[in-house]
């Protein structure tokens, strides 16, 4: 495929998986350039998070599940893809390079996760009381492993003792009046292209601390119904052995391998990573794992049928082509 170039059919379907995958607060932090049979994943400073991502972690996460996305795309049409992380060290925006090349045999795993695309969705709402099975527990261990990355699941006590992270977390935003603009810039009303609608914002809880962020920052979304959420929480955490711009990147595709592999389980899942945007929390994080590394996502899992998606930009924004004329 090196003399041939991707038809604006392939790229679209490679570029809406890859606009599919989960960012914070849904900012779509991703642009694309294609040239040939090669398609650059660059992060898109102008949807920064200064207040809440002032490192970029959580755009370099977002930006490795939209490359995992891409992977999975590229398997459905029964072609391979070899990539690179951080391919250019003097241009820190390009993160990944994909080359895409037909394959004898393309990777089965991820043309199967390919048809969960389309319906995960982070999920804010009560799940059912049932427990998730070993069986569920270890096909996501190895969903993590198998992109180089650790999933721990929390016993009861140490779930506890994140929840009770979740106090500090609301403690430090009092005031911060910078947190909460941004937020209500990226959260909340109608939406129709990026942002979190209120549509999905789930109900807020009615005990305190809840294992479901509450993002509604406007008046209107402060009087959602109340309901009540599990009392012990299926929470794992999703780390690596190092945190550089690679290993933030590696954990998000193991991220959305994770997520995929839980949609086809009939799982949904959400976040509670308030703790991770403030640097000594997140290291306690880690501690309560019992395991060396750094934390990147925490995530609660359950059993929902309760469907919602947030809005996504048409693919022609995020792409710009290498081979078209100017």
């Amino acid at each position: 495929m090196s003399e041939q170039q991707l038809s604006s059919e392939q790229i679209d379907v490679l570029l809406s998986a890859a606009v599919a995958a989960p960012s914070m607060h849904n900012t779509q932090p991703w642009r694309f350039e294609v040239n040939g049979h090669v398609i650059d994943v660059f992060l898109d400073g102008s949807r920064s998070l200064p207040a809440e991502d002032p490192t970029g972690r959580a755009m370099r996460i977002a930006a490795g599940a939209a490359t995992f996305n891409l992977r999975c795309a590229a398997a459905s049409m029964d072609y391979g893809t070899g990539f690179g992380l951080v391919p250019d060290a003097a241009d820190p925006d390009l993160v990944a390079r994909i080359v895409i090349e037909p394959a004898a045999e393309p990777d089965p795993v991820l043309k199967g996760l390919f048809e969960q695309i389309p319906r995960r969705h982070t999920s804010r709402e009560a799940v059912r009381p049932v427990e998730l099975s070993t069986a569920d527990r270890m096909a996501l261990i190895q969903a993590a492993l198998a992109e180089g990355a650790d999933l721990t699941w929390l016993p009861a006590p140490k779930v506890q003792e994140v929840l009770g992270l979740l106090v500090d977390t609301d403690l430090r935003e009092i005031g911060d009046w910078h947190r909460r603009a941004e937020r209500a810039h990226w959260v909340g009303g109608a939406r129709t292209a990026d942002g979190v609608p209120s549509s999905v914002l789930g109900p807020r809880s009615a005990v305190y601390p809840s294992p479901v962020r509450d993002l509604g920052t406007r008046p209107a979304d402060q009087t959602r119904p109340r309901t009540f959420f599990e009392a012990e929480p299926a929470l794992a955490v999703l780390s690596t052995e190092a945190d550089s711009a690679a290993d933030q990147l590696a954990a998000g595709l193991a991220l959305e391998r994770i997520l995929l592999t839980a949609t086809r389980a009939g799982l949904k899942a959400s976040f509670l990573n308030q703790p991770l945007e403030f640097d000594d929390l997140r290291r306690v994080v880690q501690r309560v794992t019992g395991k060396p590394g750094y934390t990147h996502m925490v995530i609660r899992f359950g059993h929902s049928s309760v469907k919602g998606t947030t809005p996504r930009r048409p693919v022609s924004t995020f792409v710009h082509s290498g081979t078209e004329e100017s």
